[in-house]
């Protein structure tokens, strides 16, 4: 839930400000927004599986993001759109977090009705 209210709020903030990009940083900066949604899926995913450790949530964002910004400058200066290297990696990392966000959600109930039935019986032997 506190991500959907910070998502919320970030969004909000980005439609009320009147901010430009300069077209020269355009490509850093959809790289490194790229980067950025790429670990905010991979931690709420972590979360859920219960693995979710801030050091390399961290880590991973500021990596990610200057990996993206390194691979989109050396691009430009060899003239090569590299930075379509870090999107297409980014992207599919993305899909297939949110394919197991939905996996686990889906099975979430299932999940928890198997653990109160194993409980059950062990409940049962201790008393």
């Amino acid at each position: 839930m506190l991500e959907l209210m910070g998502l919320l709020c970030g969004g909000v903030l980005g439609v009320l400000v009147p901010w430009t990009i300069p077209a020269k940083y355009s490509l850093y900066v959809a790289a490194g927004l790229l980067a950025a949604l790429d670990s905010a899926v991979g931690g709420y995913r972590a979360r859920l599986e219960r693995q979710f450790h801030l050091s390399v949530f961290l880590s991973g964002t500021i990596g990610n993001a200057l990996l993206a910004a390194l691979l989109t400058w050396l691009g430009e200066k060899l003239g090569i759109p590299l930075y379509l290297a870090a999107v297409v990696v980014f992207g599919t990392r993305i899909f297939q977090n949110f394919a197991k966000i939905r996996r686990e959600l889906l099975t979430l109930k299932q999940k928890s009705a198997k653990m109160k039935r194993d409980i059950a019986p062990q409940q049962d032997v201790n008393s």
